[in-house]
């Protein structure tokens, strides 16, 4: 539960509002409790809590005609109810007046923590809908205008044939494509909009941490585990999982992964009976899961049953006339957050962005223009793309040349060897001599130098100093 919720309790069991209130307060919650409804009412405008937990046998006021006045007040704020009795009526009547869970008394920690969870999370998704309606365009939207390239009129049609359906998904391009955004897309789509959307990124944790995370634990399952944990899988419960970076996930824990596609169904670790859930997996990966299966680190009847239905993700360097568009899009967003008036870039840097390879893809693009409008000017992201630009240009006719040693590259080292701190070497040492060539060629003019580079001139000298580059070199 997170820290910043308010709370409002409203029971006339001293016994169990006392209980409520330590419960919430151990989660992180500010509450305040009332005792009936009238005082509950009472204490909505000043405390404007973020949940509400609201008994339903009160005397006077009833818990129904308290909701049903609570609601006129605050429409928006998410109210579980409690009851002893559980008629079939009353908890009609409730979800009727827009309560949003209706627990019998007595309830398991779990339960409520559940009810709490899929509440803040139906309030939140339906302010981030509200949110999405008064932007230009949103997310969804965005997705599906940018651009006329074929690649991208192919995505689109998967997204609309298969969004409103359970079908799994696997969602397959380089980073920064936008996986997520097809991922959030075919939810918003789809009938379980009202239902959670869970991310997990596999790659974030290791796997025995994955594991919990993902399907939860017993009490006493392991040395800490001192109360039940639910899982992911469980929260994500008639709404959609998105397993991000899924071909990081160890092949023991794939295993049971995989149970679920099957039957729906896990065991919480350390537990015997079997959690049974309907919840829509989309999964995604930048690997060649192909490979991955040919290596053995990826189990070849999990990815038979990932790649059901494969959404292809174009990098951004093969559909540039989406850049104009992100562009704007980019713009709206961050000068609206900042508080900025960078309406617009320039034709040069319009220029720049389209001849540019674009590594990091659509996320490289959204944080460069987040730059340009926080920081007021385009000549920072501009030098950075040029000497980019230049190193990679000088490394794809230099790295043969590199000698491994002075890329610190030891083969016979038994520990491996770090590809990414090799290419980042190999980047440093070609950016070094794209300046040192253009020094020479300058006689060392640094001003001259610098304009040829298209970076400032205490740019260049930084680069200099970093590089450890001086006439005397």
């Amino acid at each position: 539960m997170a820290q910043s919720y308010r709370m409002l309790v409203i029971d006339d069991d001293p016994g169990l509002r006392d209980y409520l209130e330590a419960l919430a307060v151990s989660r992180g919650y500010e509450v305040v409790t009332a005792a009936t409804g009238e005082d509950g009412l009472k204490r909505l405008a000043d405390l404007r809590p973020d949940l509400v937990t609201l008994d339903l046998v009160l005397p006077g006021m009833d818990g129904l005609e308290t909701l049903r006045r609570l609601k006129e007040r605050m429409p928006d704020v998410p109210v579980v109810m409690l009851s002893g009795h559980g008629q079939a009526r009353s908890i009609v009547e409730a979800m009727k007046l827009g309560a949003s869970d209706f627990l019998r008394k007595p309830f398991e920690v779990e339960e409520l923590e559940v009810a709490c969870a899929k509440a803040l999370e139906k309030r939140a998704l339906r302010r981030e809908v509200e949110e999405l309606r008064g932007r230009v365009r949103s997310e969804a939207e965005l997705l599906m205008l940018c651009g006329d390239d074929p690649k991208m009129k192919e995505v689109r049609d998967i997204i609309e044939q298969v969004a409103d359906t359970d079908i799994t998904v696997l969602v397959r391009g380089e980073s920064g494509t936008g996986k997520e955004l097809v991922a959030r897309a075919l939810h918003r789509l789809s009938g379980r909009v009202d239902r959670p959307f869970v991310k997990v990124n596999c790659a974030a944790l290791p796997s025995e941490l994955l594991e919990s995370e993902l399907f939860g634990f017993e009490r006493g399952a392991f040395t800490g585990a001192q109360r039940r944990k639910l899982g992911k899988f469980e929260y994500a419960n008639h709404g959609t999982i998105f397993l991000d970076e899924i071909s990081e996930m160890h092949p023991a824990l794939q295993a049971k992964l995989l149970q679920v596609l099957q039957d729906g169904e896990f065991s919480r670790l350390g537990g015997d009976a079997d959690v049974r859930v309907d919840t829509r997996i989309i999964a995604a990966t930048n690997r060649n899961l192909e490979s991955a299966v040919g290596d053995g680190s990826f189990r070849e009847d999990l990815f038979y049953r990932l790649n059901v239905v494969t959404v292809q993700l174009p990098p951004l360097r093969d559909r540039r006339d989406a850049i104009p568009l992100l562009v704007e899009h980019f713009l709206n967003l961050y000068n609206r957050q900042y508080g900025r008036e960078l309406k617009q870039l320039s034709p040069h840097t319009l220029e720049v962005f389209g001849a540019y390879n674009w590594p990091g893809n659509v996320r490289e693009l959204e944080n460069m223009v987040k730059r340009m409008v926080v920081l007021g000017t385009e000549q920072t992201v501009l030098e950075e793309i040029a000497l980019r630009t230049a190193a990679a240009n000088a490394a794809s006719g230099a790295t043969a040349s590199l000698d491994l040693d002075a890329l610190g590259v030891d083969l016979s080292d038994n520990k491996g060897v770090d590809l990414k701190a090799i290419a980042k070497r190999a980047a440093q040492i070609a950016e070094r001599r794209v300046i040192e060539r253009v020094l020479d060629q300058t006689r060392w003019n640094r001003k001259e130098a610098a304009e040829r580079l298209q970076i400032s001139y205490k740019a260049l000298l930084y680069k200099m100093k970093e590089s450890g580059l001086s006439h005397a070199n």
